[in-house]
């Protein structure tokens, strides 16, 4: 992982930024299109042609849509069908396990282990083309009538493993009529950096740290265990969100502008203005092709909480092929639902710092479902979190607590507006940029220092 994080800051991405530039405005499409199937096909190149499947298939569902727009019936059968075979070999490559070992708690059935490696980033390419030929189908998005720039906007490497999930009627104008500009690539060079610095800098350490307390939850004391989850849901933000940033920051250098997918969520006072806040675009995927289609809240109140448990539990389910994905979808629905029906009005008149410190304890809780696919080690993680036999903080827990104390510091703060305001304050001054280009420079320096010493550099995301 080391060693493909170098080559592509160093060799992958300044190559296909130069070859991208140098190629007629005309060709950047097709340039745009194979290089995405080499970055993808990099790891395992087999799974180029169930992309490009994909690619095909949905780009004639979306003709087809389009072709018969006046045929009610046609219309909507190709639609089905598209959808269908979309979920359906989603399910094939990311659930025929957790199938099978639930059938097998059966006496009477055996299944062998399958097997299946999931495909890095099929969930979020798959969402993708599902939403295009939705929308074509509601007239909400132009049907494309090129392969190569459909190809081109399904496989675009900046957002194609980890999203965010773009959709087609937001890009389809910059798909043939961008214009690249300076300024857009110097603002996507700074959104890299920052988010390689989030990623590098402070979700690997704390994801360190989280496996280290996590490697047995015992001799860690109450403290111990709070601070081990606290240091994963650093992890996991800076992790994702370093990764959209730098998604984001790769679409400017292109000429594309993707849509904000996080808002600082950490500074969230409810449940409900955390999911405004996280993965937006996942949010609003559910929200606008499953919550709406469903009734939302247009059929009473009873309809409403079924919607809500339905789509919660399918968002759980989108993260993993495991209960415990499952738990912590339902999990977010129920709060959702109390919030809305039961204390949202009440936490309102609640001190802004008390809002803050609800949320924050419920999303730590929710972490550790989302942690621990094991529901033994889920059970002992909560049991840890408030037991006291194990003392208030293990010695072991301590000294790591002390060692990177600094950083959880640096992370609190990180997840907050602050510096971002600081920056608008002064990012008209006449000599801002050398302050910029020196930002740039060290973080680069700092994050490639780190990536060679360090030895964990997953992205939790590409499992999803």
């Amino acid at each position: 992982m080391v060693f493909s994080s170098l080559v592509f800051l160093f060799a992958y991405l300044p190559i296909t930024l130069i070859i991208y530039y140098v190629v007629p405005r005309q060709g950047r499409n097709i340039f745009l299109f194979l290089i995405n199937l080499v970055f993808y096909g990099w790891g395992e190149p087999k799974l180029v042609f169930l992309m490009l499947f994909n690619i095909l298939f949905n780009f004639a569902g979306g003709y087809l849509v389009d072709k018969y727009r006046h045929d009610q019936k046609k219309k909507k059968l190709f639609l089905i069908l598209t959808c269908i075979l979309d979920i359906g070999i989603l399910a094939v490559f990311k659930y025929t396990g957790m199938v099978a070992d639930t059938l097998n708690m059966l006496p009477f059935l055996n299944i062998p282990d399958l097997e299946i490696s999931l495909p890095i980033g099929i969930s979020f390419y798959t969402f993708q083309t599902m939403s295009y030929v939705i929308d074509v189908y509601r007239d909400d998005a132009p049907v494309s009538k090129n392969f190569i720039n459909f190809g081109t906007y399904v496989a675009l490497f900046p957002q194609l493993i980890a999203g965010p999930i773009v959709r087609y009627r937001d890009v389809a104008y910059q798909l043939v009529h961008r214009r690249e500009t300076i300024e857009q690539f110097n603002r996507g060079v700074m959104l890299f950096m920052v988010g390689l610095g989030k990623k590098v800098l402070i979700a690997n350490p704390m994801g360190t740290l989280t496996t280290s307390m996590f490697s047995n939850t015992d001799p860690n004391g109450v403290i111990g265990t709070w601070v081990g989850m606290i240091a994963y849901a650093f992890q996991i933000y800076f992790d994702f969100s370093g990764y959209s940033d730098m998604a984001c920051g790769l679409g400017n250098m292109l000429g594309f502008e993707f849509l904000k997918n996080f808002n600082y969520p950490y500074i969230s006072k409810s449940i409900t203005d955390f999911w405004r806040r996280w993965h937006i675009s996942l949010s609003t995927w559910f929200k606008e092709y499953v919550y709406i289609p469903l009734g939302g809240n247009r059929k009473g109140a009873k309809r409403q909480i079924i919607n809500l448990l339905i789509v919660w539990g399918l968002t759980g389910l989108w993260h993993g092929a495991a209960y415990n994905f499952i738990l912590w979808g339902l999990y977010y629905g129920v709060l959702l639902i109390l919030e809305k029906f039961v204390y949202g009005r009440f936490l309102q008149k609640l001190p802004s710092f008390v809002q803050h410190i609800y949320t924050l304890i419920v999303v730590v809780l929710g972490w550790g479902l989302f942690y621990f696919t094991d529901m033994s080690q889920l059970g002992e993680f909560f049991v840890n979190l408030v037991n006291f036999g194990n003392g208030l903080c293990g010695e072991q827990a301590l000294t790591l607590i002390l060692s990177y104390l600094p950083l959880l510091l640096v992370a609190a703060v990180a997840c907050t507006p602050i510096a971002k305001k600081l920056y608008l304050k002064v990012k008209d001054k006449k000599y801002i940029w050398i302050a910029q280009t020196a930002f740039c420079v060290i973080v680069l320096l700092i994050s490639t220092a780190s990536l060679v010493n360090q030895s964990y550099n997953p992205f939790l995301y590409f499992r999803f």
